[in-house]
C-alpha cells in the first residue's frame, strides 16, 4: 500500500499554458482595437477666414483644349501673344512658375510647342497637371 500512494504523487505545479495563451489572444485583441480607434478619431478643424487674400497668386497656368485653343489663365491667346505676356511676366518674375494643363485628345505636337516656348524664355519652374488616379 506504501507503494500506492507513492505512485499517485499529487503535482503542485500549475500548469500556465492556457494563461499565456490567454494573454497573447487579450494582447492581439488589444492591439486591433486600439489601432482602429485611433484612425478614427473625429476632430473639429478650425475654420479658415472669408477675407479675400491680397496676394495675388504667381503660377500662371497654360491650359490647352481639346479644340487645340491655347488659354493662359483662362483667356484664350495665340502662341505669338502667349510668348509675348510670359515674356513680360517673366521680366518681373525671375522665378515664374508655370503649369500646363493639356486634355487627353491634344496633338503631342502642341505640348511640345509650349515647352520649347518655355525653354526659349528660360522658363524652368514647369509642372505638367495630371489627373490623380483613384486606387
Amino acid at each position: 500500500m506504501r507503494r500506492d500512494l507513492y505512485e499517485q504523487k499529487l503535482l503542485d505545479e500549475i500548469n500556465v499554458t492556457p494563461l499565456l495563451d490567454l494573454a497573447w489572444t487579450l494582447l492581439v485583441v488589444f492591439i486591433i482595437a486600439v489601432t482602429s480607434a485611433v484612425q478614427g478619431i473625429k476632430v473639429n478643424l478650425p475654420k479658415a477666414s472669408n477675407v479675400v487674400s491680397q496676394v495675388k497668386p504667381s503660377t500662371k497656368a497654360i491650359t490647352i483644349a481639346s479644340t487645340g485653343q491655347i488659354y493662359l489663365d483662362s483667356y484664350p491667346v495665340t502662341m505669338a501673344e502667349l510668348e509675348t505676356m510670359l515674356r513680360q511676366f517673366r521680366a518681373a518674375d525671375p522665378s515664374l512658375p508655370v503649369v500646363i494643363r493639356g486634355d487627353e485628345q491634344v496633338f503631342y505636337r502642341q505640348i511640345i510647342e509650349i515647352l520649347d516656348l518655355l525653354m526659349k524664355l528660360d522658363i524652368t519652374q514647369l509642372g505638367l497637371v495630371t489627373q490623380r488616379l483613384v486606387k
